[in-house]
């Protein structure tokens, strides 16, 4: 028996000696590109070596950024537009069936961001595993989420800030200001961005159970001046808004919300420890949707009736179902207070948001499905061609100028939200096939630093799930036939299609023989030294 760095090759294990042995040579005679700044790690299995992204995020972050660094004003602003559609029981169940569906997936995003900790998790994988073409399709299609959201909160921060100066400064004033100061700040480094979201996240998550005992205390009548009435608004005005069109509505907005929970597979990519950091993260994901999402849901169903008439998509602005509902305890200048809060988690949202997009395209640029030049990196490691991109789309924004900020918001959401059904499906699809090529090449699933739950009929039912609520989502869209949020809905479809076949023919991509797919591209160096 041979040992490579601690890793074992038996005769049993002939079946993937030779990529071993391979790998090592490669690594070996690999000799880096000339660039005007050094390179941190060049001893790597994976398929970034030339993208040289600094390995500056700790355990800590990558922690905490995948409990609490998906709280957004979606869900502390954009919720109104779900609570008023759908009703405080709609809210509930919409929450509840996307968070099973997000938990589903997590465990698949386990499994493979632990073991490939390359960043590209959507396209990267997809190319291995399933077709290049298809790969790069579902990896713009996460491109998508994220400039959907992005737009949304420069529409949040615009409008907050728009609520307290009046007129004096044009919408399109703010929105210009904040680009260039986001845009600043993301070309400081992945470090500085931790450390950022890691002090944000705590204040968003210490402002959102704030709120939870404010809702507790309220309804059990412990505000001066206000009554106790419990579950009032379940029942008056009812627990459902629309019938189940009001649930399927929700599904758009929670999948929206949601959106980001993922993040830990391509902060990976630049975390120090992956092997550690990763599983941990995801073991996270059922207090995330307990503590944050369900949390949320029942609050503001509990403070908030569905008729309120600032909850109405027909308001030209959008407000926060937290200040609606210190409003109604009586306290008129909470509103303040609350936008503060909102603000700030605008500034972790964006960040987030740009940080995201900008590192899922230059691993599409690495592997051939956006220019080349947008995988330049400068010496902090930042893909500053990638960060500008990305925060251009920030101005379609200004669309709220024309709708309103509730239009705009309705708008975006609707591709955002079937854009997140596309990848988590798609997750899920790349793990039956990462284990399919396992099994096929002889290979030992005791190698799995991390394995999901109860394979394969989870994430055969994520698949499934996927596919129903991504129909499903625009079914209030039908009756009556609104043709502009209907297309705005299921536009991503024939998109997916299209995307795939200009892909497929411009790389002569075919669909992948798992038993020929090297299970070890795309692994640490040191992933072989702990085994």
């Amino acid at each position: 028996m041979s040992i490579y760095n601690g890793y074992p090759i038996t005769d049993e294990s002939d079946v993937h000696k030779d990529i071993i042995l391979e790998k090592e040579k490669d690594i070996e005679s690999f000799k880096a590109p000339e660039h005007d700044y050094e390179i941190e790690q060049e001893s790597e299995l994976d398929s970034n070596l030339d993208l040289h992204l600094k390995r500056g995020l700790k355990d800590r972050h990558i922690s905490l950024i995948a409990l609490g660094g998906i709280i957004g004003p979606g869900i502390l602003v954009g919720a109104s537009l779900a609570l008023s559609g759908g009703g405080p029981a709609s809210l509930i169940i919409g929450f509840g069936v996307t968070g099973i569906i997000s938990f589903i997936m997590m465990q698949s995003l386990g499994e493979l961001a632990t073991r490939y900790p390359t960043g590209g998790t959507f396209s990267t994988l997809g190319n291995r595993f399933v077709d290049k073409g298809y790969g790069l399709t579902v990896g713009w299609c996460y491109v998508i989420i994220w400039i959907a959201v992005l737009a949304n909160e420069y529409n949040t921060v615009a409008a907050i800030l728009q609520f307290w100066s009046g007129d004096k400064v044009p919408l399109y004033g703010y929105i210009l200001i904040f680009w260039f100061l986001f845009l600043a700040f993301a070309n400081f480094g992945v470090s500085v961005w931790g450390e950022a979201e890691y002090w944000l996240t705590i204040l968003k998550i210490a402002g959102l159970v704030a709120f939870y005992i404010f809702s507790i205390v309220y309804v059990s009548g412990g505000i001066p001046g206000s009554a106790k009435f419990g579950f009032h608004y379940f029942t008056n005005p009812g627990a459902f808004s629309n019938g189940f069109k009001g649930v399927a509505n929700i599904f758009v907005y929670s999948s929206t919300f949601f959106s980001g929970v993922e993040t830990v597979a391509l902060a990976s990519t630049e975390s120090r420890s992956p092997i550690s950091a990763v599983p941990k993260a995801i073991r996270q994901t059922f207090y995330r949707i307990i503590i944050i999402y369900m949390g949320i849901s029942i609050s503001y169903g509990l403070t908030v009736p569905y008729n309120d008439p600032s909850l109405s998509a027909g308001t030209k602005t959008l407000k926060s179902p937290i200040s609606i509902a210190l409003r109604r305890a009586g306290w008129d200048n909470g509103v303040h207070l609350v936008n503060t809060f909102i603000l700030l988690t605008c500034i972790s949202a964006i960040n987030s948001s740009i940080y995201i997009g900008s590192r899922t395209i230059v691993n599409l640029a690495n592997e051939g499905g956006a220019p080349s030049f947008l995988k330049r990196v400068n010496k902090r490691g930042v893909p500053y061609f990638a960060v500008i991109l990305m925060n251009l789309f920030g101005f379609l924004s200004l669309m709220n100028i024309s709708t309103g900020a509730a239009g705009a918001y309705n708008y975006i959401v609707n591709i955002s939200g079937f854009a997140v059904f596309i990848v988590w499906g798609n997750i899920c699809f790349y793990h039956i096939r990462f284990r399919q090529a396992m099994k096929i090449q002889g290979r030992s699933l005791s190698e799995l630093k991390y394995k999901g739950w109860l394979y394969p009929w989870l994430p055969i039912a994520g698949i499934v799930l996927n596919v129903f609520l991504g129909l499903i989502q625009g079914w209030s869209y039908f009756k009556p036939f609104d043709w502009r949020n209907f297309i705005d809905s299921y536009v991503l479809i024939p998109f997916f299609f299209i995307s795939y076949l200009f892909f497929k023919l411009i790389h002569k991509s075919k669909w992948v023989d798992l038993s020929q797919v090297d299970l070890d591209e795309g692994r640490r160096r040191e992933d072989f030294d702990k085994e």
